[in-house]
């Protein structure tokens, strides 16, 4: 049945937290999808399921309904009615029946959570065969389709949730050296309402706009003590001073930063409504590098990268190091890269190269990579199909999609 199974007709679901990442085989593109529902302050009555919320006229005060807590998906009755809006007519039109699918699920996934998912998929959307495994899995694929030689690679996942840091041995996950850090975008950006709200503007129900500032004005410093003397500096001197205009949603939709700040007022126009940006802009990134400043007792991403790096065999240690590659929304803070890597380089033995790699998109980055593994024939030995299901059930699951 394997040998003879079409993947013409193949779905790739990266199920994140934040967003949903879905492709299919006959595009190269990958479409992103917001995994909630959301309910707006100005029209009560009325939920707005994933990417309904663009024809949301106000987004102030937006309340999320989330499929996933603390990183697992645990309300499974919100999740489905945002896989029923995305698969249905209006927006993918899928033929569930005829399709196979690809889902990725978090690192250290709950058996009573993966149970479901097979459930799901197979008996109510009755897909012809999935595979269910790590969307840093689908990374490692892709990453290496581009660089053909490389048997290693070590993907660093910043998400919604967690960031892992998982290593990759030609194309197979060494277990035992993946590593988690309790810090992703949803952290930061709670962070950064927590401080504006502290010295500005009440905002901690204004977690969409906020999100807004974090991606917009937000950086990782490459010399945190620098940027703190450079911000109590006065006028021009201070080059880290941002005033960012907030959205009133009648005349301005989008929040921006607004050019050429006025040292000596927030706001210049009565109708503009601003928060000024100082230290936040690059305290919130930093939380990243240590996790410790807002009381969590883990490690760094630096440390974290190399202690995973000293649990893999001897001999793949060097080519971890020369093939890390980042992915996830909060890879993509001006400055990532170059501070992680002169952080590792701090840590690693001298004689051994360092090589980070930012994709294009970090975001769509392991969608992309299960597109291209799909097509391949190496794909076919890890599909189940619905047959199998039906004959094998849980137990065959189990089997199939043990630690892919």
């Amino acid at each position: 049945m394997l040998q003879t199974m079409s993947l013409d007709n193949t779905i790739v679901l990266d199920n994140g937290a934040s967003s949903l990442k879905i492709g299919k085989t006959n595009t190269e593109f990958c479409s992103i999808f917001p995994n909630s529902i959301f309910r707006s302050k100005s029209e009560r009555r009325k939920n707005f399921i994933s990417n309904q919320i663009d024809a949301c006229k106000d987004y102030s005060s937006l309340f999320y309904v989330l499929p996933f807590q603390k990183g697992y998906l645990l309300n499974w009755d919100v999740q489905r009615q945002v896989w029923d809006h995305v698969f249905g007519k209006d927006v993918l039109n899928l033929k569930c029946n005829e399709s196979n699918i690809v889902i990725t699920e978090p690192h250290f996934n709950f058996a009573s959570i993966q149970e479901a998912i097979n459930e799901i998929f197979f008996e109510e959307y009755e897909f012809q065969s999935i595979l269910r495994t790590n969307s840093s899995t689908l990374s490692s694929h892709k990453y290496a389709a581009d660089n053909p030689g490389e048997d290693c690679c070590l993907v660093v996942d910043c998400g919604y949730s967690f960031t892992h840091i998982v290593p990759y041995h030609k194309n197979n996950k060494i277990p035992e050296a993946v590593c988690r850090i309790d810090v992703g975008g949803k952290l930061l950006t709670n962070h950064l309402k927590e401080i504006i709200s502290y010295r500005q503007l009440q905002v901690m129900d204004e977690t969409y706009v906020m999100n807004q500032v974090k991606e917009d004005a937000c950086y990782v410093s490459m010399n945190f003590n620098d940027d703190m003397k450079t911000c109590k500096l006065k006028g021009k001197d201070n080059t880290v001073l941002r005033d960012y205009v907030l959205p009133d949603y009648t005349q301005i939709k989008r929040g921006y930063i607004k050019s050429n700040p006025k040292p000596d007022s927030v706001s210049t126009k009565s109708q503009e409504q601003m928060i000024r940006l100082t230290v936040e802009r690059f305290g919130v990134p930093e939380i990243l590098f240590h996790p410790w400043d807002v009381g969590i007792p883990q490690m760094g991403l630096a440390e974290a990268i190399m202690h995973s790096v000293s649990k893999c065999p001897q001999d793949t240690q060097p080519h971890m190091l020369r093939n890390i590659v980042l992915t996830g929304g909060s890879c993509k803070f001006p400055n990532f890269k170059e501070r992680l890597e002169r952080e590792i380089r701090c840590l690693a033995p001298d004689h051994l190269d360092i090589y980070v790699t930012l994709p294009h998109n970090p975001i769509t980055y392991s969608c992309e990579g299960g597109l291209h593994w799909s097509k391949t024939n190496e794909i076919r030995e890890h599909w189940l199909t619905l047959e199998e299901y039906q004959e094998g059930g849980q137990a065959a699951c189990a089997r199939q999609f043990y630690d892919i």
